[in-house]
């Protein structure tokens, strides 16, 4: 199997929980290092790397909004929280010597970039990874569509979801035993089956944009290397 790059830039969405590990809570410090490792492999493959990251580990703006805070305050609570982990990992890449820039849809200058498209292609092109964080910087939307509007925006070749999972199931494999796996799905399939690989949203920028949607367990062994050099692991949507 050829080991070498199939796609020129990718932009990968992790998930707030995929930071905190078996932890009920916050960060597992051992959890973002094995990341930054796999993180770190496909850059020395002299792949564009972009990460989206989500803030599910700290607070979720809707979950918030149920316990009575008011939603857009919620989500706008859940967009530092993404800010956060996008500076764990930056640590965690850096400690790897590799050079990394977060860029957030809300101004904290003291901490991080803007997002400003030009500028993070060109950190790209420069061999620098950058992290997007606070979402879109609008209420309402998910980081799923977040990692779908800039995988547009810096015209990714491929838009990575890194699970807890195999894939894209039939119905959640965790409730269900008879639960079925799904190689290959079209964006339309998604939207219609509900599917609930990630928001309606999300799939429809992608499906817009051309951009596949390839979904794995980001858990298994090198299984984000073995995706960007094009082997089959997990699911793909596409048209």
């Amino acid at each position: 199997m050829d080991d070498s790059p199939a796609y020129r830039r990718v932009m990968l969405k992790l998930s707030g929980e995929a930071l905190m590990g078996s932890e009920s809570f916050g960060i597992d410090e051992k959890v973002v290092a094995r990341i930054a490792d796999q993180l770190a492999e496909v850059h020395a493959m002299g792949v564009e790397l972009a990460v989206v990251v989500g803030g599910g580990n700290i607070i979720r703006g809707l979950a918030a909004s149920h316990r009575g805070i008011d939603r857009v305050t919620g989500d706008y609570m859940g967009m530092l929280a993404t800010v956060i982990n996008a500076l764990a990992l930056q640590d965690a890449m850096e400690k790897r010597n590799v050079a990394t820039r977060v860029q957030t849809a809300i101004d904290i200058r003291e901490v991080a970039e803007p997002f400003i498209r030009r500028r993070a292609i060109r950190h790209l092109e420069k061999g620098r990874t950058v992290i997007f964080a606070a979402g879109t910087g609008n209420p309402f939307f998910t980081t799923d569509s977040a990692a779908a509007l800039r995988a547009a925006e810096i015209r990714a070749d491929i838009l990575l979801k890194g699970t807890q999972v195999e894939g894209i199931y039939t119905c959640d494999p965790r409730t269900d035993p008879e639960a079925r796996l799904l190689t290959e799905v079209t964006y339309q399939e998604v939207l219609e089956r509900d599917l609930r690989v990630m928001d309606a949203a999300a799939i429809a920028l992608c499906r817009d944009n051309g951009i596949p949607i390839s979904v794995f367990d980001l858990g298994g062994e090198r299984n984000l290397r073995r995706v960007v050099c094009g082997q089959r692991v997990g699911s793909i949507v596409r048209g």
